[in-house]
């Protein structure tokens, strides 16, 4: 049985509707599609490594009341162990709004995220035991860095999800070992910004592992996945290819970054070094545009 995965973060009511296009200003658009059920990257990513045959806990925020009750009812139908840092806590559940634009798959977000939860209590160093990898997302940073620290004490590898730049990255990534980086992250102050160039993009890698972690990656979609790994003779640069996908085929984008940390934390967990990790990851992430949803693709498994 493979070890298990901690992911920690955030955790989100996800109210999705399938449209033609989106609105414009002042204008109604009927949707013809709906699904009501919990989302967020580490919420994500716990789901995907259980269906992927990892046992997953995932320490979030759901709080209580009526949309914590959806998400808490739909973690549990997915295997998930959740520990819940303010079970009492009214309202605290973020939701977030996603419009799946039909022809393309891409989709429109927006979304509460957990900012507003202050104070968190730290959460029970107990919470890894048995762990073979923790995967972070920056939300929640009180909770991420205390379980990140503890991991690290115990060799545990931490993976981050690295969607945007937050106050508390850079005190994250110092006990980080592996970054998996969005398209859109940037260093504020950085020399490099956001796009395809790979010079760039090289730049960008070396500017995050020179705040700790030794393998260093960024995913674009369907682009190369440039990767950066940190070895005793110097920096070593690859880059990974995903599977092509044919315009037709992609049915919904949603979550497909949450799928590619998930996939890549469950191959950590269960043993893989982080290229292999971040290939099953891509592989995954790729399989997962042609369903809808993030974990639709885990049906056809």
């Amino acid at each position: 049985m493979p070890d298990r995965l901690v992911c920690c973060g955030l955790a989100t009511l996800d109210v999705t509707q399938v449209v033609d296009r989106l609105p414009a200003p002042d204008e109604k658009v009927v949707a013809d599609g709906l699904a009501v059920t919990f989302g967020g990257p580490a919420a994500n990513a716990a789901a995907v490594a259980v269906g992927l045959g990892v046992r997953a806990t995932l320490v979030t925020v759901l709080g209580s009341g009526p949309l914590a009750d959806v998400a808490r009812a739909g973690l549990a139908e997915a295997g998930v162990d959740v520990v819940d840092l303010l079970p009492d806590a009214p309202g605290a559940l973020p939701v977030s709004t996603v419009l799946v634009t039909r022809a393309t798959g891409e989709r429109a977000v927006v979304s509460v995220n957990g900012a507003r939860v202050a104070d968190l209590p730290r959460p029970d160093a107990g919470a890894l035991t048995g762990a073979g990898a923790l995967l972070v997302d920056g939300h929640h940073p009180d909770a991420a860095l205390a379980l990140a620290a503890t991991a690290r004490a115990a060799g545990v590898p931490v993976l981050l999800d690295g969607g945007s730049w937050k106050p508390s990255t850079p005190d994250l990534l110092a006990l980080v070992d592996h970054a998996v980086l969005s398209a859109d992250f940037t260093v504020p102050g950085g020399r490099a910004a956001a796009g395809a160039d790979p010079d760039l993009v090289d730049a960008l890698l070396d500017e995050v592992a020179a705040l700790g972690p030794s393998f260093v990656a960024r995913s674009a979609g369907p682009r190369p996945v440039r990767v950066r790994r940190s070895t005793a003779g110097g920096p070593v640069r690859s880059y990974l290819q995903p599977p092509t996908v044919r315009p037709g085929e992609v049915v919904d984008t949603l979550g497909a970054g949450d799928v590619l940390h998930g996939a890549m934390a469950a191959a950590l967990a269960a043993g893989d070094d982080p290229l292999a990790a971040l290939t099953r990851g891509v592989d995954a992430a790729t399989r997962s545009v042609r369903h809808p949803g993030a974990r639709g693709w885990l049906t056809t498994r």
